[in-house]
């Protein structure tokens, strides 16, 4: 295999696989990346056996071929290289010739026999969204995911495919986040998918705001095709428990408010919220709401912030964390907080079709 290529192309392509690269050094090859030359293009692949990626970049290929080389080591020399134009030279042995400017390296592979094949996908059932709503909708859920290792079923996103619509929902039994996004369907390709962290991350991460992203789901298995790469997953099994229960029927008080501000007080409020009770608490009355927090052993916070809100006078206490994080991750200028009472949960809603449930703590007088 014999190739040329710009630092910038390969770097941008190695940049592309290299977070799936496998840390267990129980399977060497998993450490490795599968370069294949052919045509006027060069493939990378990368798999982990739960979350595998493929790209591609532009090269000027002398000799086709293909070999495996330890991912991360690669991504470092081919950062520091001095010169703009790389010259790659793989030998029947798979060792690599690096030669850029003055520098030269040689670096040992393995043969891409011992390379995992990523799944094939013969048979799925394929959806395309838009990229830019994807990207939307897990922003606006993802960060509700679960690490709790024990509730397995909770690490990651569930992809509800029902009625024309694409529903997302991330919980950890404490706090729920879903979003609806309109799409087009057959019956038969409806279908409950649960995505884990990880391939929601990197596909995060490989979302633009244009184009289009092709998802064809198989058998426990996922692909999302887009922008020339490829990302291939595992998917968690087992049965995503019934959100819909824990979402309140109706509020009794509705609060309207500005995103941008609510969370700047919540932010400033929450520095001195305790390590051991870590809640914050919202007092509502008349047109204001007061946001305090108390540490006995530190010292108090305490900020008013005037509201629209002609309710009765209401007290509920949330983890600050937990309240500011669909905030963070929200872009609308408007919120709405919708209460029942203390101890009932409290709803973050938006003009779109976005909701999240927070679960009040408890609080003494």
């Amino acid at each position: 295999m014999k190739f040329s290529v710009t630092k910038e192309k390969l770097l941008e392509g190695l940049q592309q696989v290299q977070n799936v690269v496998s840390t267990r050094t129980t399977l060497p090859i998993l450490s490795n990346v599968l370069l294949q030359a052919n045509g006027n293009e060069v493939h990378l692949t990368t798999t982990d056996l739960d979350v595998g990626v493929r790209g591609s970049f532009e090269a000027q290929v002398e000799k086709e071929g293909a070999t495996t080389l330890p991912a991360r080591r690669l991504f470092n020399i081919i950062r520091e290289l001095p010169s703009s134009e790389i010259q790659f030279d793989v030998d029947g042995k798979n060792t690599a010739s690096i030669r850029s400017g003055q520098s030269f390296f040689k670096i040992l592979g393995l043969p891409e026999e011992e390379f995992p094949p990523l799944p094939k996908f013969e048979d799925a059932k394929v959806v395309t969204i838009r990229q830019k709503d994807l990207h939307d909708g897990l922003r606006k859920t993802s960060y509700a995911i679960s690490t709790d290792e024990t509730r397995y079923v909770l690490n990651g996103v569930l992809f509800s495919f029902k009625e024309n619509k694409l529903t997302l929902v991330a919980t950890d039994g404490r706090r729920l986040a879903m979003l609806d996004i309109e799409l087009e369907f057959p019956r038969s390709h409806e279908a409950d998918i649960i995505v884990p962290t990880k391939a929601v991350t990197e596909l995060q991460r490989l979302l633009n705001e244009d184009g289009e992203v092709k998802v064809s789901m198989g058998s426990g298995q996922i692909a999302f095709d887009l922008n020339n790469t490829l990302l291939v997953s595992k998917l968690i099994e087992g049965n995503y428990p019934n959100y819909k229960q824990v979402i309140p029927s109706e509020a009794k008080e509705r609060v309207t408010l500005e995103r941008e501000t609510f969370l700047n007080s919540l932010r400033r409020v929450s520095l001195l919220a305790s390590d051991k009770s870590n809640s914050i608490k919202l007092n509502f009355s008349k047109n204001n709401i007061e946001i305090t927090a108390n540490t006995p052993e530190v010292g108090e916070a305490k900020e008013s912030l005037p509201v629209a809100y002609k309710g009765r006078d209401l007290s509920i206490a949330f983890n600050p964390e937990f309240l500011m994080a669909p905030l963070r991750n929200l872009t609308e200028d408007e919120v709405f907080l919708d209460l029942i009472d203390e101890m009932s949960p409290g709803v973050l809603k938006i003009q779109t079709p976005f909701l999240y449930v927070l679960m009040p703590m408890r609080i003494s007088a």
